[in-house]
């Protein structure tokens, strides 16, 4: 099986970031695949060559509503010859995410937000014993997931003097940093948290990091908290896509260009230096908010 996918770095101009004389380039993972979209990808990449060597048959997951990590898991499922089980947190919907993840073969199980949170129970409840079966948890979160996220590093074809990326499980960040701490580059990274009161993040990135390494983890730039946004949050995604032609997605990137936006208005970069973003992809979570996006049009 070709378990290889490339995305590519482009240069970005935007108004309230280059108008300070800073160059702002983006890592297009959202570019690799219309439903294994960015660190979704990445994550799941060595998680499906595990998967494969191991002679599994069949893929199980954890996630919400909208998770484009469990919609990434049905597809990469279909195209590299697994089954899929996802567990749904809450209780049972019917929304396009999750009707994609059908189409694509997907078997899900809705479970209570309180049994959602032992995932081993639920796994051992229905797969127990099954010795076919490969686990992957929630977001893909791992060393696996670390591993796969390294390789953003490895495919730059510029240095950069910072990088900034999204975080919710924190396997991406850990990925990045570690292949900065390896190859000894001084490019500084800035980690945005999606979470609200997300004391736990730095423990779970630092849990995946192979030797310890300077970050900087902002936790200002959640808007309420994960999947919360506000009018301003969306009117700067509606300037973005409009202005450059690339769309984000209000519970991940949008939050991590804002916190870019921000940080060089304030001045803590200089005039001429370059910064890469990370597009981790999860565009399909706009499907989820797109009354509130028609709010702007009014």
């Amino acid at each position: 099986m070709e378990f290889n996918f490339y995305s590519p770095e482009e240069e970005i101009n935007f108004a309230p970031i280059t108008s300070h004389g800073v160059r702002l380039f983006m890592k297009r993972d959202d570019l690799i695949h219309p439903f294994i979209s960015g660190n979704k990808w990445r994550k799941l990449k060595y998680n499906l060559i595990h998967a494969s060597v191991t002679q599994k048959k069949r893929l199980v997951s954890f996630g919400g509503a909208y998770s484009n990590h469990i919609l990434a898991l049905a597809a990469a499922g279909a195209k590299f010859g697994f089954k899929t089980t996802a567990f749904i947190r809450g209780e049972e919907v019917s929304n396009p995410v999750l009707e994609f993840c059908k189409l694509f073969g997907m078997q899900l199980i809705f479970v209570s937000r309180d049994a959602y949170r032992d995932k081993q129970n639920c796994f051992n409840h229905y797969f127990e014993g099954d010795n076919e079966t490969f686990f992957i948890d929630e977001g893909g979160y791992g060393q696996a997931a670390a591993q796969g996220c390294r390789e953003i590093i490895d495919e730059l074809n510029h240095t950069y003097d910072a990088i900034f990326c999204a975080a919710g499980t924190g396997a991406t960040a850990a990925g990045i940093i570690n292949a900065l701490a390896e190859k000894n580059l001084a490019t500084k990274m800035n980690v945005i948290s999606a979470l609200k009161g997300d004391g736990f993040l730095k423990a779970e990135i630092d849990r995946l990091l192979v030797k310890p390494h300077t970050y900087e983890l902002f936790s200002q730039y959640h808007f309420g908290g994960y999947a919360k946004t506000n009018a301003e949050l969306l009117q700067f995604i509606q300037r973005f896509a409009t202005e450059t032609g690339v769309l984000l997605d209000p519970v991940y990137t949008g939050k991590t260009l804002f916190a870019i936006q921000d940080y060089v208005s304030n001045g803590y970069l200089k005039p001429g230096s370059k910064i890469l973003m990370v597009h981790t992809g999860g565009l399909f979570g706009i499907l989820g908010m797109l009354d509130r996006f028609k709010d702007l049009y009014r």
